[in-house]
């Protein structure tokens, strides 16, 4: 590495030495993935979505590619906050990166609970998955509306000892209203997008591929709405944005930096190439030497037009 090069960004008072970030959900806790390169190379990792509780989560199959990336509803499979704190915590300890605990919860209540077991972990920030369903509210997904992200936002705040991260939701109207309110909450920085609700059809056997029928679909196939979201929300917000949704590369990892993102997400790409994370990092160090740029965050917001 270039020693000229700065590829360090502050997330609401997490340090990162660079912005790429394992995105939760696609990167477990790190473990299979400590084979093929050192974690340490990463500026972060989201670890896989906890619950207070143990989940199976849904019935298979879970997973179905797509022409341009995958569909899942694997449901929060996880073994609960308190074995991840016992049992990864340690183990992602070995490496130099930060560490985002993905938080998921059915009620506020729950939500308030994570927040508080988690901040008083050895974490370094906390990531509200906010497209679970509000049991109490007929299961409409929590970030799907401004009521429902205020409310969980606000009531998770109090409890929180570290950085508070909002994960939005795309599948809204209005995604710069959401993350207005999100950030009037008391967010510390939102992370965007999740997953676009989709389906699969298996047109032989006349049956939904997935035993959920729908999922979330990831991969090169929604990173033209991400980019496009990220934009608008750095427009609308003053905290910091984490962008994710298809990445695969340096200069998609660029493109989401000059979008306004301050930090970026891989998920789905490591499924195809286990190194992408440290390749998009390399990527991303040849694109500055090749611009002249000596600090990553001269790209953030550095858009044209």
């Amino acid at each position: 590495m270039n020693k000229s090069l700065n590829l360090a960004v502050n997330l609401a008072g997490m340090k990162l030495k660079n912005p790429v970030i394992a995105a939760s959900g696609a990167f477990g806790f790190g473990r299979e993935y400590s084979n093929y390169f050192d974690l340490g190379r990463l500026g972060g990792i989201a670890v896989k979505g906890l619950t207070p509780l143990p989940r199976k989560g849904n019935p298979p199959p879970r997973i179905a590619e797509t022409p341009a990336g995958i569909l899942n509803s694997v449901g929060l499979q996880n073994p609960g906050v308190h074995a991840f704190i016992e049992k990864e915590i340690p183990f992602i300890r070995k490496f130099d990166t930060a560490i985002i605990a993905n938080a998921s919860g059915n009620t506020v209540e729950e939500y308030e609970n994570m927040v508080e077991i988690l901040s008083d972990s050895d974490v370094d920030a906390i990531e509200l998955n906010l497209s679970c369903p509000n049991v109490k509210e007929g299961c409409m997904s929590f970030g799907s509306t401004l009521e429902g992200v205020g409310k969980v936002v606000a009531r998770a705040k109090k409890y929180a000892k570290k950085p508070l991260i909002v994960k939005l939701t795309p599948n809204v109207t209005d995604i710069t209203e959401i993350a207005r309110a999100a950030e009037d909450a008391g967010a510390d920085s939102v992370s965007l997008i999740n997953t676009l609700l989709g389906m699969a059809i298996d047109a032989k056997a006349r049956r939904p591929v997935l035993g959920n029928i729908t999922g979330g679909l990831s991969g090169p196939a929604v990173k033209p709405v991400a980019l496009r979201m990220v934009y608008q929300v750095s427009k609308a917000v003053k905290i910091p944005i984490i962008g994710m949704g298809g990445i695969s590369c340096g200069t998609d990892a660029v493109e989401f930096l000059l979008a306004g993102a301050s930090a970026v997400m891989i998920g789905t790409a490591g499924f195809v190439n286990p190194l992408v994370w440290v390749e998009t990092i390399d990527g991303l160090e040849a694109y500055m030497r090749e611009n002249g740029v000596h600090s990553v965050t001269e790209l953030i917001g550095a858009l044209i037009g």
